[in-house]
C-alpha cells in the first residue's frame, strides 16, 4: 500500500496509524522506514482515525487522506478524490464504489443497509452521499482540524459525514474502483449487523445535539 501510493502519488506524504496490532506490524514498518505511530492502547476505529487526524493538523496538512489498511482502496484514485477540494469545490470528498458500479461492490444484505443509512443521512441533514461507511475520503484544512478535535468512536464514517454536514461542510462524491478484502477482518460481523444498525441510526438521530 505505501510503495504504491508513493508511485500513485509521489508528493503525498503518509502516516500509518497502527492501532495496537499483536502481529508483526511495526517492526515490517521500521523496516520499511514508514512514517507510523504506535497506539498506546486500542483506539477503535475512531480513535486510529483521529490520530491521524491530529497528526495531520499538527503538522499543518492542507489536505488529508484517509485510506483504510485492509487493501480495499486503490490509491491510483487518490488524485480523482483529492481534486474537488483542490479545485475549492468540497470540503470532504468521499471515495464512492457506487456511481459507477465497478470493482468490489459488498455483499447484498450490506448495500441494503448502506441505502438505508444513505437515506436516512439525506432526511436528517440533506447530504447526499450514496457511499456512506466508505473510509476512502479526503478532507480539506478546516475538517482536519474539526476531526482532530472530535471524531465518532464506534463505526464512524456515517455519523463523520452528518456531523460535518451540520457544521456546513460541502460533501462530494467520486466514482472510485475497490477491491475486495485483502487482510483483516471487518468489524462489521453478520451476528454484530443488528446492533451496528441501531447504534448508528441512532448516532445519526442524535448528531444534531452532539
Amino acid at each position: 500500500m505505501i510503495e504504491k501510493l508513493q508511485t500513485d502519488c509521489p508528493e503525498a506524504d503518509h502516516l500509518v496509524v497502527n492501532d495496537c496490532s499483536d502481529d508483526d506490524t511495526s517492526e515490517i514498518l521500521r523496516r520499511m522506514g514508514a512514517n507510523y505511530v504506535n497506539a498506546p492502547i486500542n483506539l477503535g476505529i475512531g480513535g486510529g482515525v483521529q490520530t491521524g487526524y491530529m497528526y495531520a493538523a499538527a503538522n499543518d496538512y492542507d489536505i488529508a487522506i484517509q485510506i483504510d489498511g485492509d487493501g480495499q482502496h486503490d490509491t491510483a484514485f487518490v488524485n480523482d478524490v483529492i481534486a474537488p477540494i483542490i479545485n475549492d469545490e468540497a470540503d470532504i470528498v468521499i471515495g464512492s464504489r457506487f456511481i459507477e458500479k465497478e470493482g468490489f461492490q459488498s455483499s447484498g444484505m450490506r448495500r441494503l443497509g448502506i441505502r438505508y443509512l444513505s437515506g436516512l443521512i439525506r432526511l436528517c441533514c440533506g447530504a447526499k452521499v450514496l457511499d456512506v461507511t466508505s473510509g476512502f475520503r479526503a478532507v480539506n484544512r478546516k475538517f482536519i482540524e474539526v476531526y482532530a478535535r472530535e471524531y465518532p468512536g464506534d463505526y464512524p464514517e456515517p455519523e463523520a459525514i452528518v456531523r460535518a454536514a451540520y457544521k456546513g461542510a460541502r460533501i462530494a462524491e467520486v466514482p472510485v474502483v475497490m477491491r475486495e478484502r485483502e487482510s483483516g477482518k471487518s468489524s462489521i460481523t453478520p451476528g454484530r449487523s443488528a446492533y451496528y444498525m441501531i447504534k448508528v441510526s441512532l448516532a445519526i438521530l442524535l448528531s444534531r445535539f452532539t
